[in-house]
């Protein structure tokens, strides 16, 4: 789940990390009291939707004025903002964060985010922030530095000062830095972050260590302990689709082909996706009904799949373990008399009770391809998707 930057802020400052003052606006009748409450001869108005790359894109903008500020946020509040991130239709613009300006001596990229190859968390810092990461983890890899962070522990003190002092920071500046990294590992412990990024962290004029930005992510499969996080969600940030999959227990992400795709477990679908590439043909989602592949929840995901009008035909495959492919044959032969399929439809079971379940589709009177392996699956899926 992800959450906006105001939202992030708000969660940085429990934590004694320092943000700037801000005001959110939801209105453009809100952004000159903003401007008037902040009292500043330099603001900034930052648009506020769940993708990076605003800046580039025209969402970061600085007003020396309220009327400045006003027509700023006029250009953005109710309009798509198009970002390397949020591809060519972009976001509609709802929120806005009418922040003071700062003056800024130097700029800093910091962030969280577990390790796959350490299995833990590392804290990740580089002098170079304000920019794309990617680009310098490409092009200069030794300007990143990274500490592995304890679970249990936390980061230490003197990982802390070690990431400040490798940033250049010295004295106080050092010494403030020391104590937001720490507190951003406690923030990430505390809410099951899977990232939590500053970018920029600044080093202002006057000394003072700053969180210019704040990006915070948090694991879905953690939410279950922490209720508090279910207020922070923006459902219209999310993609309705996906959003709907969640509320029925589906895995589900939408991609660009014509080939719509039910499989049971994330690597078999992984694997399922692949092998549609193989055979030249392009899958339109990742689509994985879990282990208890039931009928309510095989005909919401034909729905599901069914609702993009990309789709050209569909594969299930589907490996009886839990569920047995007899019980499997029958939720499948469910669903598709719940939506009309009008698509070709390709069905490959693998597992317990194979045969039975194979049998069942074939004597449904159901227009149902079947299937003998995965391979022979996805030629007749590419076939059938022309």
């Amino acid at each position: 789940m992800k959450i906006h930057e105001y939202q992030a802020k708000r969660l940085f400052a429990d934590f004694g990390i320092p943000t700037p003052r801000g005001v959110v606006c939801r209105t453009l009748d809100e952004v000159g009291p903003a401007w008037d409450e902040l009292g500043k001869d330099l603001c900034v108005v930052k648009a506020q939707i769940h993708a990076g790359g605003r800046g580039k894109g025209g969402g970061v903008q600085l007003a020396r004025s309220g009327e400045q500020a006003v027509e700023h946020a006029a250009a953005m509040l109710g309009k798509p903002l198009v970002t390397h991130q949020t591809g060519p239709e972009g976001r509609i613009v709802r929120r806005l964060l009418v922040e003071e300006g700062l003056q800024i001596r130097k700029e800093f990229y910091v962030a969280l985010a577990v390790d796959r190859s350490l299995n833990q968390p590392v804290l990740i810092a580089s002098a170079e922030g304000g920019v794309e990461i990617e680009e310098v983890a490409r092009e200069r890899p030794e300007a990143i530095l990274h500490e592995p962070v304890d679970p249990r522990e936390g980061l230490f003190p003197f990982q802390a000062r070690a990431l400040a002092s490798g940033l250049g920071l010295e004295g106080d500046a050092a010494t403030e830095a020391a104590k937001l990294f720490q507190g951003l590992a406690r923030l990430f412990a505390t809410f099951d972050c899977s990232l939590a990024e500053i970018n920029p962290l600044v080093l202002l004029e006057d000394g003072r260590v700053v969180a210019l930005d704040g990006k915070i992510n948090f694991d879905d499969n953690a939410l279950f302990r922490h209720k508090e996080l279910q207020e922070l969600r923006d459902r219209d940030e999310e993609d309705a689709a996906e959003a709907r999959a969640a509320e029925h227990n589906l895995s589900y992400v939408q991609l660009d082909g014509n080939i719509g795709c039910m499989v049971n477990g994330a690597g078999l679908a992984m694997a399922t996706m692949d092998i549609i590439k193989v055979h030249g043909g392009e899958p339109d989602n990742f689509l994985d009904v879990g282990g208890g592949a039931s009928v309510e929840r095989v005909t919401e995901a034909f729905k599901i799949i069914l609702e993009e009008e990309n789709v050209r035909a569909i594969l299930v495959n589907i490996f009886g373990g839990i569920v047995k492919c007899d019980l499997i044959a029958e939720g499948i032969l469910a669903g598709v008399q719940a939506v009309e399929l009008k698509v070709p439809l390709i069905v490959r079971l693998e597992g317990t009770n194979v045969e039975r379940g194979r049998q069942l589709l074939r004597d449904s009177g159901l227009t149902i391809r079947t299937a003998t392996d995965m391979s022979d699956a996805a030629s007749q899926a590419v076939e059938a998707a022309g």
